[in-house]
């Protein structure tokens, strides 16, 4: 291969969300890590819309809407800690944040709701919805600030040979890697998960989702907000405002079966406003502006296995969840927190990075939560997507019978935040 050579003892492939968070972790560690992302520095390093070297102003040129990155996370009390511990948090507190204080939640096809409230738990907030870019970047000036993991971005793997006793990876750009273990957190599609072999059990939704950037014409309230129809849930997540505090952005997530949201996708932004108004009942007012949507399809999708001699899966990589309840980053931290966890207490017992019972280690410890989440998710858009009178008769009244025990409420709305979560120490 090629004659410039560089040996690690962990590369993780991938660094967005994920795989950069990892790396922050990995730091702690005695291990040569390097990560390897497609995306270049300067990119990963900037925040809002693709493209856009704009913060979110309201008195910069063009619409704000459009200044927005329209790829937001609801990052959890747990993933919240999680990052904190690694010095980003305050980082990312520093850009533009949203923490929201309520959810509220209700059935389009019928009179029940649920509300939730971070008062009654005694918090702060339920959580915080973060644009995807200003999570990257603050751990990128993190990852820049402690200088200890080796970044090759702007880069693209041509080859992997997963023969012999380690990988071996060969980019673009004629740099060839060896190392220990390689964790896969290159997305959904995960090259490495395809070159080594580990199978997946997966199916469509049947759902593709919309995300785009909307001004309201009423302020957010510091909700978030989600319908329940029968061709899809439709959330309102808010978004913070750098120049006032009662700000009237929100990014959407409409999932919808592909019919619906072929038709959505269609229309002008104009028509697309006066539709989305309509459906989320105007609960908000009208919708007074709209970004560019972007659409893709649902696919639930689980790794048999998180690991083989040489290889660890971590988010989207091992699995991939609907968006409904917005777990799927979460989940993905919740990987890193326990890989990161089992690889530093290896490095303190001088265990080579790919041990066998280590990595084993973590495969058991996240694949029981990660299936018990999907399937509470699998069994909530079953639950919805169901017309029949009965069904809908029987979560109406299961809805409001829920809303009205609030210790039971608060216990699941604390698990699913991860409020009294144990996050392991790194």
């Amino acid at each position: 291969m090629s004659e410039i050579k560089h040996s690690y003892d962990i590369v993780i492939v991938g660094g967005g969300m994920v795989g950069a968070t990892l790396a922050c972790a990995l730091a702690k560690t005695t291990y040569r890590v390097a990560v390897v992302e497609s995306q270049s520095l300067e990119r990963l390093l900037k925040t809002g819309a693709p493209g856009d070297n704009t913060q979110a102003d309201d008195n910069c040129p063009g619409h704000p809407v459009d200044q927005y990155d329209p790829r937001v996370s609801a990052l959890t009390v747990a993933s919240q800690t999680f990052l904190d511990n690694l010095g980003v948090w305050s980082r990312i507190l520093a850009k533009r944040v949203s923490p929201y204080q309520e959810m509220k939640v209700w059935d389009g096809d019928g009179t029940a709701s649920i509300e939730f409230s971070a008062a009654e738990l005694y918090q702060p907030a339920l959580g915080h919805i973060v644009e995807n870019s200003v999570t990257i970047a603050s751990l990128y000036e993190q990852l820049q600030s402690d200088n200890k993991i080796t970044l090759l971005t702007g880069e693209r793997i041509n080859q992997v040979e997963l023969t012999g006793d380690s990988p071996a990876l060969l980019l673009e750009s004629g740099i060839h890697i060896n190392a220990s273990l390689v964790v896969a957190a290159d997305g959904a599609n995960s090259l490495i998960r395809k070159v080594s072999g580990l199978p997946t059990r997966e199916w469509d939704y049947q759902h593709h989702a919309i995300v785009a950037t909307v001004k309201t014409e009423k302020y957010h309230e510091k909700t978030a907000w989600q319908r329940f129809m029968g061709t899809g849930p439709l959330a309102f997540l808010p978004l913070a405002s750098p120049s006032t505090e009662n700000s009237h952005y929100s990014s959407i997530v409409w999932s919808a079966i592909p019919e619906r949201a072929k038709e959505l996708m269609s229309l002008s932004d104009e028509d697309f406003c006066k539709e989305l108004g309509r459906s989320f009942e105007y609960r908000l007012g009208n919708i007074e502006a709209v970004s560019k949507r972007y659409s893709f399809p649902l696919r639930q999708r689980h790794a048999k296995q998180y690991v083989t001699a040489n290889i660890a899966l971590v988010g989207d990589a091992a699995h991939t969840i609907h968006p409904l309840a917005g777990q799927g980053v979460n989940l993905g931290l919740q990987d890193v927190a326990v890989l990161a966890d089992e690889l530093i207490k290896g490095s303190r017992r001088e265990l080579a990075a790919n041990d066998a019972l280590m990595l084993k280690r973590y495969q058991r410890r996240r694949m029981g939560p990660n299936l018990a989440m999907m399937g509470l998710m699998e069994g909530f858009k079953q639950l919805f997507s169901e017309d029949s009178l009965s069904v809908r008769l029987l979560r109406n009244t299961g809805m409001r019978w829920l809303n009205g025990q609030t210790f039971l409420k608060n216990q699941v709305v604390s698990q699913a935040m991860g409020i009294d979560a144990k996050v392991p120490e790194i």
